[in-house]
Formats: structure tokens, C-alpha cells, sequence
């Protein structure tokens, strides 16, 4: 009975605590910030503040339409931050982690600002690029909620960028058009925009500008490793940060890229067409159907190699020794495209066919019985992960990991960590999308947000309490990362990814 007593009274206690804390949340001034455009007032959370969809560019419609984005031209007055800017134009893919939840825009080129309560002017900043196949995505899914991470006392940035057709085209008309400036990888051209409005802004929000980390998965994670190599991104960011981040080696050349948009024009109806006459195009005409799983390869090129914004291949900028000597942490998931399939099997296979006579009779005999299980993954992703962290040693301090946490829903034997499982984890959002988890799901997260924001704060995620992660010179270990803990261990398919490494033959050769 006494027991039951105090229960109660604890009780009572709590939601006193709780309401005088939402009270005082509720009567504290909203938070607000001077930027270059103008004051923006965002919300106060407990233990930070929070600002969302500022715009970083000006609306690229109508004649802005595939170019670089331009300054925006500010506003007078406060600007009003507490809800999220439009979702950049895209078609859903059935399956998708981070969906499109917002009003879609070509007017879309906005940012989110995460700031823990007391940072003034010297915190660190996290500036997160999205996934999505450059077709799909967005920097305000609930998933990628930045309160975690700055409550670690980190500043956090998210971001949009233009996506599909929108983001990633060219045609010969439109390299003419004002022919000094960059062409095609006009997402790419935003992502360093929103990195120049940070560097410029980012002090009124507690962030020091020289410690930028940039970190993204999957197509966001390639977009990292481009930045890395990209003249027009040098000294925009301190530490980079890579999750499944792919290789680059099949985005087209320039003039290959032009020919998909001539194909575009030409089933349109514009044969001959102008930049004027391409940028009129209805805003449904330019989307199509392009998604993650539906490129339309005649139609759309992806991401190009451009020569200003992406001069050449990554691996060979990065073989080359041509990327930022900044500190680098990378990795990829164990089982990225989940147990073999029929599916997975046949696209293993076809693409098998594609290559040369002997480099098939070697990737058959690295791989054996494994093939169609883990050669596609290993090609997207875990094989560029290592190459580029062996390669990168050479110039910074350089970190490599392996994510093998499964949720608790999902443990059992031969299950690996899915592509873009890991999200959850590093944001601390769990159990988003993911189904049950337990205690061991919220201690590998409370784990690896430490790693990722201990390197966001030094370089090195190392720190009290956690496990000793080596770098990744000091011998071919990776730091695997399970719901049983961190081990550093030597990497387990050393002799495939070597085999697959040399195998590479990017789609836009070298000069």
C-alpha cells in the first residue's frame, strides 16, 4: 500500500516537472537570428532552439530554371522559420524511408537549423545532405530531426536541393546560354550554395563557420565524396562525414549528358530548342516519371561529370590524391540490398555480362557462392567506402566503419543492416520506420550519435566511454558497429573488394 503511495506521489511529481517545463517553453521568447537576408524567428524546444525552411537561394523558376543558384534577395521585417519549406519536385518510389510528406516546388532551395541552448558563435555545425538516388528526398523528414544531435552541442544544418531533371540536365542550348557558368549538376551547385550561406550565416545561430562537417547517406553520401573533390566546394567545410556513399564512376560525361536532354527535347517536341524555349517547359513535362527506380536512362542523365563543379571521376580525383586533406569518416551498411533475391540474382548477372571476359572469371572466383548476395551492394556501396578511406588516409586522419546493427523486430541469423537503416541511429530518431526495438537499438544509437558528433568536434571520434576506433591506416580495420557493441577488427571481405576495386571502369574515363 505504502509502495503504491509513493508511485503515485513520484507520478504527481513528474508531470509537475513536465508542465512547468512546457511552460516555461511556452513563455519564453521566440527565438530569432540576423542573417544576411534578414532576421528570421524560429521556436523554442527544450534545450534548443529550432529554424526551419530559410531559403539559402533565390526561387530558381522561370528564367532561373538550370542555372546555378543566384542570391536571394532578402526581406524586410522578421521572417517567420517555424515550418518547413516546400519539398523539391519528385516522383514516389514505393518503399521509400525518407517519402516526400510536403507541398512539392521547383521553388524548393530552403535550409533547417537545429541550435543548442548555449551556443555562442564557437559550437560545431553538422550540415546533413539527403539520399535519394538524386531523384528523391528531403531535409526536413521527420527521420532526419537534428534535436538529437544538438543536444550533444552540435549545431545542425538540413537542406534541400534540386532533384531528378530539375537537378541534374543539360542540353547543347543550354551550355550556350551563358557559357561561364557551370553546367548540369545544378544540385550539386545548390548543395555548395546552402555550404556559402552557412559559412556566411551560420555565427548568429552559435555555429563556428571553420568547423563545418558535412554528412550524408547514400546519394547524399556521393554528394559528400563530390565535394570533396570539387574546386568550387574547397574550404567550405572542415570534416566530412560518408554513409553507403557511391562511387560516381557511372555518372556521364558532359557532351553523353546533353544527348539524353536532346532525347528529352525531342520527345517533347523541341527539336532545335532554345535555353528559353527548355526552361518553358511545363513543370509536370520536366518531372516525367523520374524516380529512384525509374532513371529513364535515354531521357536522364543523373549526376554528370561537368569539369568545374565535378572536373573528373571521383576515383580518380581521390586515387589522384586531388580531394580536401580534411579528416574523413566513411562506411557502409552489411547487407545494403538485403538477402539474396531473384531479383538482385538476375540484375547481378546482367550486369556481369557487361563486363570484359577475364574481370567476370575474377569477380566469379573473389566472390564464389556470395555473387549474387552481396556484389551489387559491394559495388554501390562498401566497396567505394573503403577504396576512398585508403585513399584519403593518405592525407588526413581518416576513420572506416561496417553498420551491422539490426533492430530488435528483425535479429535473427543472416540478417545484415539494410540500405538506409542506419538513418534512425545517427539522428536518434528510433523507432522511425524501423519497427520494434529495444534497449540494445537506443544504446547503438546513443553510440554512434557520440562517434559521429565527437568527430564533428575534434576529427576523431574517439572520446570517454567508447570503444577505441583505429584509424583506418593503422591496418585494413573497420570499426563494426552492432547492437552488441563497437569492435574494431580487420575487414572481413578484404580479397572481394580488392578484386572489385580494380574491376572499376568509370563511365566518364579520366583525361
Amino acid at each position: 500500500m505504502a509502495r503504491a503511495k509513493v508511485g503515485r506521489i513520484g507520478l504527481a511529481a513528474a508531470s509537475v516537472v513536465l508542465l512547468a517545463a512546457a511552460s516555461a517553453t511556452a513563455q519564453a521568447p521566440a527565438p530569432k537570428a540576423r542573417t544576411q537576408g534578414g532576421v528570421v524567428v524560429g521556436e523554442a524546444a527544450p534545450g534548443l532552439s529550432i529554424f526551419r525552411g530559410i531559403p539559402y537561394a533565390a526561387p530558381p523558376v522561370g528564367p532561373l530554371r538550370w542555372r546555378p543558384p543566384q542570391p536571394h534577395p532578402g526581406w524586410k521585417g522578421e521572417r517567420p522559420a517555424r515550418t518547413f519549406g516546400f519539398d523539391c519536385v519528385q516522383t514516389p518510389f514505393p518503399g521509400d524511408s525518407t517519402p516526400s510528406i510536403h507541398t512539392q516546388s521547383e521553388d524548393c532551395l530552403t535550409l533547417n537549423v537545429w541550435r543548442p541552448d548555449g551556443a555562442k558563435a564557437g559550437a560545431p555545425v553538422m550540415v546533413w545532405i539527403h539520399g535519394g538516388g538524386f531523384t528523391n528526398g528531403l531535409g526536413s523528414s521527420p527521420v532526419f530531426d537534428g534535436a538529437a544531435l544538438a543536444r550533444a552541442g552540435v549545431v545542425v544544418v538540413t537542406l534541400n536541393y534540386r532533384l531528378g531533371r530539375f537537378g541534374f540536365f543539360a542540353h547543347p542550348a543550354l551550355t550556350a546560354d551563358r557559357p561561364d557558368e557551370p553546367k548540369g549538376n545544378y544540385g550539386f551547385m545548390d548543395q555548395i550554395a546552402a555550404l556559402r550561406w552557412v559559412q556566411a550565416n551560420i555565427a548568429a545561430f552559435g555555429g563556428d563557420p571553420a568547423q563545418v562537417t558535412i554528412f550524408g547517406e547514400s546519394a547524399g553520401g556521393a554528394s559528400v565524396n563530390m565535394l570533396m573533390t570539387s574546386p568550387m566546394a574547397r574550404g567550405l567545410f572542415a570534416r566530412a562525414i560518408v554513409q553507403s556513399g557511391g562511387l560516381g564512376d557511372t555518372w556521364p560525361c558532359l557532351a553523353e549528358a546533353e544527348q539524353k536532354g536532346v532525347a528529352l527535347a525531342q520527345a517533347r517536341g523541341l527539336s532545335g530548342a532554345d535555353a528559353a524555349a527548355l526552361r518553358a517547359l511545363p513543370l509536370e513535362v520536366v518531372k516525367g516519371d523520374v524516380s529512384l527506380f525509374q532513371g529513364r536512362p535515354e531521357t536522364y542523365s543523373g549526376p554528370m561529370v561537368d569539369g568545374k563543379v565535378a572536373p573528373r571521376s571521383l576515383p580518380a580525383m581521390f586515387a589522384a590524391g586531388e580531394a580536401a586533406a580534411v579528416p574523413y569518416l566513411g562506411g557502409a551498411n552489411t547487407q545494403e540490398f538485403g538477402p539474396a533475391s531473384p531479383f538482385i540474382a538476375a540484375r547481378t548477372e546482367a550486369a556481369m555480362k557487361r563486363l570484359p571476359d577475364d574481370t567476370q572469371a575474377t569477380l566469379r572466383a573473389a566472390y564464389g557462392d556470395d555473387l549474387a548476395a552481396s556484389l551489387g551492394a559491394d559495388a554501390a556501396f562498401v566497396a567505394p567506402a573503403r577504396l576512398f578511406a585508403g585513399q584519403q588516409a593518405r592525407a588526413a586522419p581518416t576513420y572506416l566503419y561496417r553498420f551491422d546493427v539490426v533492430p530488435a523486430g528483425q535479429r535473427k541469423p543472416g540478417v545484415g543492416a539494410r540500405h538506409a537503416t542506419d538513418l534512425p541511429y545517427v539522428f536518434g530518431t528510433l523507432p522511425a520506420s524501423l519497427g520494434r526495438t529495444d534497449e540494445a537499438d537506443a544504446r547503438a544509437s546513443e553510440t554512434i550519435r557520440a562517434y559521429w558528433t565527437n568527430f564533428a568536434k575534434t576529427g576523431d571520434p574517439n572520446g570517454p566511454g567508447l570503444p577505441a576506433w583505429p584509424r583506418y591506416d593503422a591496418g585494413d580495420r573497420a570499426m563494426t558497429l552492432s547492437a552488441d557493441g563497437a569492435t574494431a577488427e580487420p575487414h572481413p571481405h578484404a580479397a572481394r573488394l580488392d578484386a572489385l576495386a580494380r574491376a572499376v571502369r568509370p563511365a566518364c574515363p579520366a583525361e
